[in-house]
């Protein structure tokens, strides 16, 4: 059986704790991963710290696309400063220009700040209009990996084209399969990507009923009386199935 390595996406601090838990080799810290995932608080990070995992801060200033204007890219630049400085061992992020296309200059200047730190360059590869020019164009920058589904809503529909890019990629930059991972298909997905790594995020539902008194309010999220967090269970499972 080979091994395997698992990064969990986490929301909280709390869930950086329950993968480390579960046996995951690293996290990706993020916040509202219900847009796909922001950058997280430094606060978050220092309590998430205490876990003692490998974590990637995700920097990401807003939901949408990855064009920003001045003032967002700014706004990056100074949290990945200060993630890295409160302890984040890399940086998450993707910056592409209008055409879809890799903001080679932008980046250039968040791997400025990132230095030795590990950069990983996120699912915005999913959306560029030819993936192998945006992955010569991120190793040739100096990112260490891609977070990718393969260009499809999740990484069991993009598998084909995964194998493509890391068969493409052939050892200059790590590609990491993520988006719609779960237990009944992890193992699929590796015999048909040769990947060794796995990006997932399993989620179970946590209550709190602290708004029950009045139902008709719903402050956000996918339920109305909890919300989800790291389902240890269920990633002690998956790491069951390999010899990690």
């Amino acid at each position: 059986m080979r091994s395997l390595k698992i990064e969990v996406c986490c929301n909280t601090a709390a869930d950086a704790f329950a993968a480390k838990q579960a046996g995951a080799a690293r996290v990706e810290l993020c916040s509202a991963l219900a847009l796909g995932g922001l950058t997280p608080s430094i606060g978050e990070l220092s309590a998430a710290r205490r876990a003692g995992i490998e974590i990637a801060a995700m920097v990401r200033p807003r939901e949408g696309g990855f064009c920003y204007n001045g003032i967002e890219f700014e706004t990056m630049r100074i949290d990945a400063d200060a993630l890295l400085r409160a302890g984040a061992d890399g940086i998450v992020f993707g910056i592409l220009y209008p055409d879809g296309t890799v903001d080679t200059a932008r980046c250039a200047k968040m791997l400025e700040i990132i230095g030795d730190k590990t950069a990983v360059f996120h699912r915005a590869i999913d959306v560029t209009p030819d993936w192998r020019a945006a992955v010569d164009a991120l190793c040739e920058l100096g990112f260490d990996r891609i977070l990718t589904s393969g260009q499809r809503p999740t990484a069991i529909e993009g598998a084909a084209t995964i194998r493509e890019m890391m068969d493409y990629a052939a050892g200059r930059i790590g590609i990491l399969p993520g988006s719609g991972i779960r237990l009944e298909n992890a193992e699929a997905l590796m015999k048909q990507t040769g990947a060794t790594e796995l990006h997932v995020s399993m989620r179970a539902f946590h209550p709190d009923v602290s708004t029950a008194a009045n139902p008709c309010i719903h402050f956000g999220g996918d339920y109305k009386q909890g919300y989800a967090a790291a389902d240890v269970d269920t990633l002690r499972k998956l790491a069951a199935l390999f010899s990690l």
